[in-house]
């Protein structure tokens, strides 16, 4: 050890002797620079001179007493540079260059240079403050570079929530005497004259030393006196000022009592270790209590919504048919309630879900926690999967319902129509079987004869006539059997009894035939006249009665189109009616001109015309029937018409205004992506844009509901197509749903890149530089870069990754932390997550555990007392019911390992 004695002393000392200061460079901050232009005017308050002459001597000695020496004039003793080195070894514990033993003025100018020296390389600036002025004993100089001294080694460290110097120390005072009444810190000068607040710092720390209420405010002298004793005594703290010196002073000299207060800050270093470390413990228990809880909320959510679908779906993929159209209408209305009433708010459950398992895992992510793993069978995977299953279940249901209806209408109308012409024929064939097996040929006259075998012929033709009506019936059973329809049993029971009945018409019609031919021979031709009557009458019958039965017709039509084609055909049929008409004339003429020539002669013809049953009242009885039908299907096609028209005019309203809602929604949706990949201000105010954009779509939620509205007209109307317009409702809701869950997801991004930035400390410029090297390599706008483009990017910002061995082996590091999936893609919050680990500091394993041995006092453990002293009691009660009983050597009854539940915290298994 060097000896810095001239005569008389020798000693020696170690580093372990040093005292407050903690060697190493670094700028001395803001307010070191406000220092820099120390007094040099030189026109120092002599009051303050003073004050800091005591007050700077005291410190000094303070110091220099653990190294057994001191000093009794501050400008005279440190004027050969020896106690001014020994002074900078024992507060920094470094070694200082060897002194020169020489007393001449070179000699103490060399040892003063060399402790100058030493500051500076501390980061210190020493402005006007020269070796000569120290060696000359200049006492505003020598004051100035002691009081630099105490900057750097006794105050500059001193920090308190990131502030430091003057502005921390000042912090901690404000902070520790707030209790207290009549103290109000302020500064470093007049705050402290009444002795409170130094009696305060001490009753803090030290409430046994001070009987605080008992001090007076108007007694100053007392109060400083007090705490100066006290702390003299109790906290190895020497007195450096007189109680005098600071009330008979308007103003106390502030470095002299920064210095003071300096060294009670110090005394109690160790307790406010222990606060710091109790208070990084809270920080830390508190951000894993509150992801505990958005971890059993997500749970929550996602069992509910789970249990949701797994209802759901099976009354979605259930596609048994009823049997009438109520039903299944009431089936579609069903549906409609559940896409218009239960559908919606799954839909935002869903969203929600997703945007706080993303926010979970940033915070995790922030705080250097591991990732949340949720239950199985709870993952976002799961429920996307589960969700996907019933989208692809409901796609096709609300189709089923339709083309169920449509196929029931359809039946209803085949049944009727089955009906209808059942009926008709079997009216027809009544008494058929009964005239066909009459034997009346037996005993009739020639005449008779030819008359039974002209009417067979005309009910031969009339039996022709009939055939294509019961092929038809035939045709309507069948297709109602290969529809399904539920009464098939009864329709093909009804329709196997009208062909048995044919078939044994046809029988009978062949046998009777047979029988009039074999006399027809003897038997001579009847009357011309009544002949030509029925061979006319008998088509011209059937004509009306098919007239009628096509009048009755029932008919179904879906559009404007094919109801005009029906009118159109109608049209024609009623343009034949006249010539029907004239017809009609003529075969009556021939039954009157029977009946005159009769007459005229002298002739009683005996009954009714002998070869049609056909008479001239039947005749003009079917025609007023067909004159009365007429204008009821004019009525009907009319009133159809009509509904057409208000069919087609709700498809031109939807589409009208489906097709301004389906381009609205898709230009918001490129809209948002362009905003997601544009940088316009700070986070904040995108995120405001954002909200603002997120107002307006909701506010854009009544089209869409008037849209709902008119789609529901649509199909009680029982409308199945519209031309006019490409979108359908299920592609408006689709695009709705994925707009309202895009801009969600959006601003959810631009609130985690606002808590990552906050949490890491990352400016707005950063954030802009980020995105801007982002954006410029993704050149599809697909918000996310592929391996190559991230390459560039990351060479673009600096890093070295180019392609050799080493640059290879970074740029896969980078990879495994930016796409832990191996997915291919770096999105853009993978990119700031891995730029602010880069650029930030966070809480560590280590951290914490070092914390928490503050609070044990060393000891490899903790107890629960300790716990609840240090700690508030919510955050106390959680690491006691979470830590595990140590189990090392050093244990006692009650004690807890703080370092496993410390690195558990972290999701680490080992330090």
């Amino acid at each position: 050890m060097v000896d810095y004695h001239a005569a008389n002393q020798s000693y020696q000392y170690g580093p372990s002797s040093a005292g407050n200061g903690a060697g190493g460079g670094g700028s001395m901050g803001d307010y070191m620079a406000q220092e820099d232009d120390w007094d040099r005017d030189l026109l120092l308050d002599p009051a303050w001179e003073k004050q800091q002459r005591k007050t700077f001597t005291a410190w000094c000695n303070s110091h220099l007493r653990k190294a057994g020496t001191q000093i009794e004039n501050i400008d005279e003793d440190f004027r050969d540079g020896l106690k001014l080195m020994l002074l900078l070894e024992v507060i920094s514990g470094e070694r200082l260059p060897k002194p020169e033993r020489g007393k001449m003025r070179v000699h103490k100018i060399n040892n003063v240079n060399k402790a100058l020296d030493f500051i500076a390389s501390k980061g210190v600036k020493l402005v006007s403050i020269g070796a000569e002025e120290i060696v000359d004993g200049n006492a505003k100089m020598t004051l100035g570079m002691i009081w630099t001294i105490i900057l750097r080694f006794a105050i500059q460290d001193i920090s308190v929530e990131e502030t430091s110097a003057k502005e921390g120390l000042l912090l901690w005072c404000q902070r520790k005497t707030a209790p207290y009444k009549n103290v109000n810190v302020q500064n470093f000068h007049i705050s402290w004259k009444d002795g409170l607040a130094f009696n305060a710092l001490i009753h803090r720390h030290r409430p046994e030393l001070i009987e605080y209420d008992k001090l007076r405010k108007d007694d100053p002298v007392t109060n400083l006196n007090n705490a100066f004793e006290v702390a003299e005594k109790y906290l190895d703290i020497p007195k450096m000022l007189d109680a005098e010196d600071i009330v008979n002073t308007a103003r106390p000299d502030e470095k002299a009592i920064m210095t003071y207060v300096s060294s009670f800050y110090h005394a109690f270093s160790g307790a406010q270790k222990a606060e710091t470390a109790a208070n990084r413990i809270c920080k830390v228990l508190a951000v894993n209590q509150e992801n505990e809880h958005l971890m059993e909320d997500y749970e929550k959510l996602a069992s509910d919504l789970l249990e949701w679908i797994r209802r759901t779906i099976p009354w979605l993929e259930d596609r048994v048919p009823q049997k009438t159209i109520q039903e299944m209408q009431q089936k579609l209305e069903d549906f409609r309630d559940y896409r218009r009433v239960h559908k919606p708010p799954k839909v935002q459950e869903k969203c929600q879900l997703e945007i706080n398992f993303n926010t979970l895992q940033t915070k995790l992510r922030l705080s250097n926690r591991p990732a949340f793993m949720p239950s199985e069978g709870k993952m976002v995977s799961d429920i996307n999967n589960g969700w996907q299953h019933l989208e692809q279940a409901e796609k096709g249901y609300e189709e089923w319902l339709l083309n169920e209806i449509r196929r029931l209408e359809r039946l209803d109308h085949l049944a009727e129509k089955f009906r209808q012409k059942a009926s008709i024929h079997e009216a027809w064939t009544d008494g058929k079987e009964a005239m066909l097996k009459h034997r009346d040929y037996e005993t009739a006259t020639l005449s008779d004869i030819k008359a039974l075998i002209r009417k067979h012929e005309a009910f031969e033709s009339d039996l022709a006539a009939h055939q294509d009506r019961v092929e038809q019936i035939a045709a309507i059973a069948q297709e109602l059997n290969e529809l399904d329809y539920y009464d098939s049993h009864n329709v093909n029971t009804r329709c196997q009894k009208i062909c048995d009945q044919w078939d044994a018409l046809g029988s009978l019609t062949h046998s009777r035939r047979e029988a009039l031919e074999k006399t027809e021979k003897q038997l001579e031709a009847i009357d011309q006249l009544h002949l030509e009557y029925a061979k006319r009458a008998a088509p011209f019958n059937n004509w009306m009665e098919s007239a009628m039965e096509d009048l009755q017709d029932m008919f179904i039509v879906h559009t404007i189109e094919e109801i005009e084609g029906l009118i159109s055909a109608h049209d024609q049929f009623k343009s034949t009616l006249p010539d029907a008409d004239r017809e009609r004339e003529a075969i009556l003429a021939i039954h009157k001109e029977a009946q005159r020539i009769a007459e005229s002669n002298h002739i009683k013809l005996s009954g009714s015309n002998p070869y049609t049953t056909v008479t001239p009242q039947i005749i003009n009885s079917k025609w007023e029937k067909v004159q009365q039908l007429v204008p009821k299907r004019d009525h009907a096609l009319l009133e159809e018409q009509s509904k057409q028209q208000s069919n087609e005019h709700l498809r031109r309203q939807f589409a009208s205004q489906a097709n301004v809602v389906g381009p609205w929604i898709q230009t918001k949706m490129e809209e948002i992506g362009r905003i997601s990949i544009e940088m316009n201000g700070t986070l904040e105010d995108q995120l405001s844009h954002l909200k603002q954009y997120e107002r307006s779509i909701v506010d854009y939620k009544p089209n869409l509901d008037l849209l709902e509205q008119q789609h529901q007209l649509i199909q009680e109307a029982l409308i199945f197509d519209n031309k006019h317009t490409n979108y359908t409702m299920e592609h408006i809701r689709v695009g709705w749903e994925q707009l309202l869950t895009t801009i969600a997801r959006t601003i959810n991004e631009v609130e985690n890149q606002i808590l990552t930035r906050d949490a890491k400390g990352i400016s707005q410029e950063q954030m802009q530089e980020f995105r801007a090297s982002f954006n410029h390599f993704d050149k599809d706008h697909g918000g996310a870069l592929g391996p190559e483009e991230f390459k560039a990017c990351l060479i673009s910002l600096g890093y070295d990754v180019e392609n050799d061995r080493q640059g290879d082996a970074e740029f896969n590091r980078i990879m495994s932390l930016v796409d832990p999936n191996h997915s291919g893609l770096v999105t853009f919050q993978a990119f700031i997550d891995f730029m602010s680990r880069e650029t930030t500091d966070t809480d560590t394993a280590d951290q914490v555990i070092a914390s928490f041995k503050v609070l044990a006092g060393d000891k490899n453990f903790i107890t629960a007392e300790e716990l609840r002293r240090e700690l508030p009691p919510d955050q106390a009660e959680y690491c006691i019911a979470r830590m595990a009983p140590y189990q090392g050597p050093d244990a006692v009854p009650g004690a807890l390992d703080y370092k496993s539940f410390s690195t558990a915290l972290y999701g680490e298994s080992d330090l």
